[in-house]
C-alpha cells in the first residue's frame, strides 16, 4: 500500500518513518507522505526503455524512482508532482543515484508546469482507484477511478513530439474500454504492453502512440 510507516518516540509518540524501497539494485527514499513505490511503479519501470537524449517527462514523480532510470539511461528528464516534499524526495534520490544534473523537477499538476513542450516520452502512474467521497490523492482516481486520467488523456497529445510515445498504468476497475475509446478520439493508439493480476484487480502498462497520418 502506499504510505509511509511510524516508529515509536519518546513518551509513546510517533514520528515519520524515512522509507527505503530498491529496484534495480539501486535504493530509493521515501519520505512521509511521499507514495511508496509499488507493483504499479516496479511494472512501469520493467517496461522503460530509453533512447539516449530523448526528451523525458515523468508526471507525478513521487519518489522519483522513474525519472532516475530514465536518466541513467540517457534521458534528458523533466518531473512533475503537486507535492513539495515529493520534489525534494525526487531530487535527493537522483543525486544519490549520480543523476541530479540529468533530472530537472518542477511543481504543478498534469501539464501545467511545461507550457506547451512537447516530449519524446511521457511517463505517469496516475492515481486510479475508484473511491466515493474524498479519498487519498495520491492513489484515489474519484469516483470511476478516472478523474485524473481522463484530462491526462486529453492533453496528451498536444505533448507528445512526432514519433513519441507514452507509458501509463490503467487498473481494470477504471474503465480500460473508455481509456481505448478516449485514447482513439485523441489520435492515439493504445496497445497494453503488460498485465499483472492481482488479488482484486488487474494492472495494465500501456503504451499510447500518435496515430500516423
Amino acid at each position: 500500500m502506499p504510505g509511509c510507516g511510524a516508529e515509536g518516540a519518546g513518551r509513546g509518540k510517533t514520528r515519520p518513518q524515512v522509507l527505503r524501497t530498491f529496484y534495480g539494485g539501486r535504493e530509493f527514499l521515501v519520505l512521509p507522505g511521499v507514495y511508496e513505490p509499488a507493483e504499479d511503479t516496479f511494472l512501469l519501470a520493467d517496461h522503460l526503455r530509453v533512447r539516449e537524449g530523448e526528451r523525458v517527462l515523468e508526471l507525478g514523480t513521487g519518489c522519483g524512482i522513474l525519472a532516475v532510470l530514465a536518466a541513467e539511461r540517457g534521458g534528458r528528464v523533466l518531473a512533475t508532482d503537486v507535492s513539495e516534499e515529493a520534489l525534494r524526495c525526487a531530487w535527493l534520490n537522483a543525486w544519490k543515484n549520480g543523476v541530479g544534473e540529468r533530472v530537472e523537477l518542477r511543481k504543478g499538476n498534469l501539464f501545467e508546469p511545461v507550457g506547451s513542450s512537447r516530449f519524446d516520452l511521457i511517463l505517469f502512474n496516475p492515481p486510479y482507484l475508484p473511491e466515493e467521497g474524498e479519498g487519498d490523492p495520491r492513489w484515489s482516481g474519484g469516483e470511476d477511478g478516472r478523474e485524473v486520467l481522463d484530462p491526462f488523456l486529453s492533453a496528451l497529445p498536444s505533448h507528445l513530439s512526432k514519433g513519441g510515445r507514452s507509458l501509463f498504468v490503467q487498473s481494470s476497475l477504471s474503465g480500460v474500454e473508455e481509456t481505448f475509446r478516449r485514447a482513439e478520439e485523441g489520435g492515439l493508439r493504445v496497445t497494453v504492453l503488460s498485465r499483472l493480476k492481482l488479488p482484486f484487480e488487474e494492472l495494465l502498462v500501456m503504451e499510447a502512440r500518435m496515430e500516423p497520418f
